[in-house]
């Protein structure tokens, strides 16, 4: 599977932002021999499952120019790297605390020459600064999730949603939802036709700012 199937559900793209996307594939299968990020299984279908998927966030909110966003517990750097590529005006802190996995997100941005990324080698609680979004991918039960990320929200908001979590997961999430009442579910196949995205979701959970 190449770029191509990125290019398809977003035609906008420009050529800065393709040829990034063209040579995430090669940057990772280079990296994944020496530091395995990124399964087996997954290296052959990386545009699918871990770009494609990242950009599930990309289909519900255009992140302004000047808002920061924190991806915690990035691994290889997804959702982080694709949502940093298609939103080059963005600033993006993508956070984990296994030092081999962000060696390997380091070296990926390097290859991109992504400007507007940051890495911290951390436990997301040890970050003092706050932030217009919080991205992840399923790293968590939402409630750990929250407890993690407490205080790291900006109070300001420049988006028409307020700021909050931006969650992508599969399965069945209402039990772990359901003491976030102003939680919102959507299905990632409302933007993907692939059958890849039938149980995958997107959760949008927005925070108070706690000073």
């Amino acid at each position: 599977m190449t770029a191509e199937i990125i290019f398809e559900n977003f035609p906008n793209l420009s050529e800065d932002q393709k040829r990034r996307f063209e040579k995430l594939e090669e940057l990772y299968k280079d990296w994944n021999q020496k530091i395995n990020v990124v399964s087996r299984k997954d290296i052959d279908e990386l545009y699918l499952r871990h770009v494609l998927h990242s950009l599930g966030i990309a289909k519900f909110i255009q992140f302004k120019e000047g808002s920061s966003v924190l991806d915690v517990g990035t691994g290889g750097g997804f959702p982080g790297i694709p949502l940093a590529i298609f939103f080059p005006e963005v600033e993006f802190t993508l956070v984990d605390s296994i030092g081999k996995k962000i060696k390997v997100v380091n070296e990926v941005v390097e290859g991109l020459q992504l400007t507007n990324v940051k890495t911290i080698n951390a436990r997301v609680e040890e970050i003092p600064d706050r932030f217009d979004f919080i991205v992840s991918r399923a790293v968590a039960a939402m409630p750990t999730f929250v407890h993690w990320v407490k205080g790291k929200i900006k109070k300001e908001s420049k988006h028409d949603i307020r700021n909050g979590i931006l969650y992508l997961k599969g399965g069945d999430l209402q039990d772990e939802l359901k003491e976030y009442r102003n939680a919102e579910i959507f299905e990632l196949t409302n933007y993907f036709k692939e059958d890849f995205f039938e149980t995958k979701k997107m959760v949008y959970l927005p925070l108070k700012y706690k000073g």
